[in-house]
């Protein structure tokens, strides 16, 4: 599936820092004892990492690869590009009665979003997405028409959703898209997996939707680095993150058509592509809401997006706007590295 291509996915690209140096005494013993276990596989149109912190390689392995059933479980039931999906047949049929108690969750969550963004994010924006990508794809690529971004924006309202005794019901020819959650939400059911095993330090990563528990090894947050939109020099900034996510919604490298340079993010409000802003990080305490308010943000643009961080409850952004400004919300600088040494592996 394309969760990239159709919701609003991730663009700018993070490092975890996993630094060698240990602290003296109690620290130091402890890390003699303890390694960092990881595994990276390709899953949701994307690669996954599950990293842990541990002192038994056997049971790090079974965490790791409970985590990663907890990521395939959420793929098989949120890929609209499966048709024995969940999110399939609703979008086919217009209903699910019995629905899982997941896809209702982060549906009913979603609503909250968009409540939350006046509309900017929006889970019922599939049919704008895919008329975008069928002008695109044409043998002469144009832009849909006014008369057909009206048409077709009158089957995006996510008021429309109905969700009920666990049945789901949308409003006629409507369509969803969970692909600015649904990586988000896989990521938080893994991480819940891994504490649920006892892990105590480690992180998962979907395509840049991260999520990170405890301390490395030498008792430091995990060191997290936002791309920079060019491409070339050093992280336009460093994030000592613990018990936090961190996902990232923009337009590094991702349009309905490179020679355009249209945006794959489209405004559900307006049915065109976001063009304000190059990127919008978001920390937050779960790894869905950092993934669906990074988007929200970059479709509401640096005024409106600002406001609605600072009204937000735990969450903080950096915005990084068309003429490349970087603009913080008001928290978000408690999350910067003070560190000299925020040297990154490439990436």
């Amino acid at each position: 599936m394309v969760y990239k291509t159709i919701a609003i996915l991730l663009i700018a690209i993070f490092t975890v820092l996993l630094m060698t140096d240990y602290l003296p005494g109690i620290a130091e013993d402890k890390a003699e004892t303890e390694q960092v276990y990881s595994s990276t596989r390709s899953l949701m149109d994307t690669t996954v990492t599950v990293s842990v912190i541990s002192s038994n390689e056997t049971k790090a392995g079974d965490s790791i690869e409970k985590a990663f059933e907890r990521i395939e479980y959420i793929d098989g039931l949120m890929n609209n590009y499966d048709n024995s999906s969940e999110l399939s047949m609703l979008n086919e049929q217009g209903h699910l009665n019995e629905a899982n108690a997941d896809i209702v969750y982060v549906i009913n969550r979603s609503k909250y979003y968009s409540q939350s963004s006046q509309g900017a994010f929006d889970i019922s924006i599939l049919p704008i997405l895919d008329l975008w990508k069928s002008k695109y794809s044409l043998d002469i690529p144009r832009d849909p028409t006014p008369e057909e971004i009206n048409e077709t924006l009158e089957l995006v309202d996510y008021s429309a959703i109905r969700t009920e005794d666990g049945n789901i019901t949308l409003g006629e020819g409507m369509m969803l898209t969970l692909g600015g959650v649904a990586k988000g939400y896989a990521v938080d059911l893994a991480i819940g997996s891994l504490i649920e095993d006892g892990v105590e330090a480690g992180f998962v990563n979907a395509g840049g939707d991260g999520r990170y528990i405890g301390l490395k090894q030498d008792a430091t947050p995990w060191k997290i680095g936002l791309q920079n939109p060019d491409k070339t020099g050093e992280a336009v900034a460093v994030m000592d993150i613990k018990d936090m996510a961190v996902a990232t919604s923009g337009n590094y490298e991702r349009y309905f058509n490179d020679a355009a340079r249209v945006s794959h993010i489209a405004d559900p409000r307006t049915g065109c592509p976001a063009q304000s802003l190059i990127s919008v990080t978001v920390i937050s305490e779960s790894a869905m809401d950092a993934d669906a308010f990074a988007t929200a943000i970059f479709v509401m643009g640096e005024e409106d997006g600002l406001e609605m961080a600072e009204r937000l409850e735990g969450v903080e952004c950096l915005i990084i706007t068309a003429d490349k400004r970087l603009v913080r919300s008001s928290g978000f600088s408690e999350y910067e590295s003070s560190s000299e040494d925020n040297s990154q592996e490439s990436s």
